[in-house]
């Protein structure tokens, strides 16, 4: 796992399409900004697992 500090307003670049930026820090939380290519998912995990349950279950 790669661990960045970033402040806010700062960038992280994944590839050359993918954007994430510290929108906002409150206390122990922080508000990301992920831009991304319409063709790659971006979802919180627990919604990425639920979506995974869920076509396991139907295949």
């Amino acid at each position: 796992m790669l661990v960045l500090s970033r402040q806010r307003d700062e960038t992280i670049m994944i590839g050359d399409d993918v954007q994430i930026t510290v929108v906002d820090i409150r206390g122990e939380k922080v508000r990301l900004g992920i831009t991304a290519p319409a063709h790659i998912p971006v979802h919180r995990k627990e919604v990425y697992e639920a979506i995974q349950r869920e076509q396991q279950s139907d295949g």
